[in-house]
């Protein structure tokens, strides 16, 4: 299995205005070959942000490649580069973690 975290700090204030961005996303994971699951995570406050997280877990690497250079992909993250409305909520970039499982 292959897991792919992206972590996000929001900038305090802005936590509701992110986990709408992530409500409303037509993300198409579920029809994906491969795709096992998804989760949205909000973990702890710091002074000036609020720590996130995505997690998917996908059946193999290659599984979570198909996506990234999938049409899917591409309609997701069709803003991400460019969030006009919405790049002040961001701390910093997100910071993208991907993992084989061991055990």
């Amino acid at each position: 299995m292959y897991i792919v975290m992206n972590r996000f700090k929001i900038k305090r204030g802005s936590e509701d205005t992110f986990i709408e961005i992530w409500r409303n996303r037509d993300s198409h994971l579920k029809e994906m070959k491969g795709f096992n699951r998804f989760y949205f995570l909000q973990g702890k406050t710091e002074e000036n942000y609020t720590l996130f997280s995505s997690f998917t877990e996908w059946q193999s690497k290659a599984d979570f490649e198909a996506w990234v250079n999938s049409e899917h992909f591409k309609h997701t993250h069709r803003n991400t580069n460019n969030r006009p409305n919405n790049s002040d909520i961001y701390l910093e970039s997100a910071q993208l973690e991907c993992f084989d499982v061991i055990l």
